[in-house]
C-alpha cells in the first residue's frame, strides 16, 4: 500500500510543479468556489494525520486536523509536504493496529472509536486522494489546463483496469 500511496503523491507533486500560484488560488465555480489548492491541502492534511498517529502510536483522528492556509495558498508549499511524506513512505515499514476515531454525524457530538490498522488508513487516504484528485481535476478543466493533467490522474485503479481489460476485449 505504501508504493501505491508514494506513486499517487508523486503525481499530484508532478502536476504542482506544472501551476502558477494564480492557477493554484483559482476559485471554481463548478466547485462551489473550492480552489486546486483547498483539495490538496485536504489531502495533504489526511497523511499528516495519519503520519503523527504513526509516529506517536496515537489514535488517528482526520476531524482533528490542523488547517494549513499556505499548504492551500502555496503550491511550492504543498510540495515541500509531498516531498515529507514521500519520504515518510519509503522510510518506514508502516504495518500495525491503530484506532481510528471520527464523529460521523453533524447533529451531536459523539465521537466513534474502531480498530483499524495502519495499512488500512493508508488505503483510506489514497482512496481519499484519488476522490479529490478527480475535483482537482475538474477545477483544471473549467481553467483550460487540460494538457497538464495525466490520463490517469484521478482515477480509480479499478477503473482504469476495467478501461484497459474493455480496450483488449473490443480490439
Amino acid at each position: 500500500m505504501q508504493i501505491e500511496c508514494k506513486e499517487n503523491l508523486e503525481s499530484i507533486a508532478s502536476l504542482l510543479h506544472k501551476l502558477t500560484p494564480a492557477q493554484y488560488q483559482h476559485p471554481s465555480r463548478y466547485l462551489s468556489g473550492a480552489t486546486i489548492g483547498q483539495h490538496i491541502r485536504h489531502i495533504l492534511e489526511f497523511y499528516t494525520c495519519l503520519a503523527q498517529a504513526f509516529s506517536t502510536r496515537d489514535i488517528v483522528n482526520y476531524d482533528q486536523r490542523k488547517r494549513s492556509m499556505c499548504l492551500e495558498n502555496d503550491p511550492r508549499e504543498a510540495i515541500g509536504v509531498l516531498s515529507n511524506h514521500i519520504t515518510w513512505l519509503q522510510s518506514e515499514r508502516i504495518v500495525g493496529e491503530i484506532h481510528l476515531a471520527a464523529a460521523y454525524a453533524t447533529s451531536s457530538e459523539k465521537i466513534c472509536s474502531m480498530p483499524s490498522s495502519y495499512q488500512r488508513e493508508l488505503a483510506y487516504c489514497l482512496e481519499h486522494s484519488i476522490h479529490h484528485q478527480a475535483l482537482i481535476k475538474i477545477g483544471l478543466l473549467e481553467q483550460g489546463l487540460e494538457d497538464l493533467i495525466e490520463p490517469e490522474f484521478g482515477v480509480a485503479p479499478s477503473t482504469i483496469k476495467f478501461r484497459q481489460q474493455k480496450d483488449l476485449e473490443s480490439a
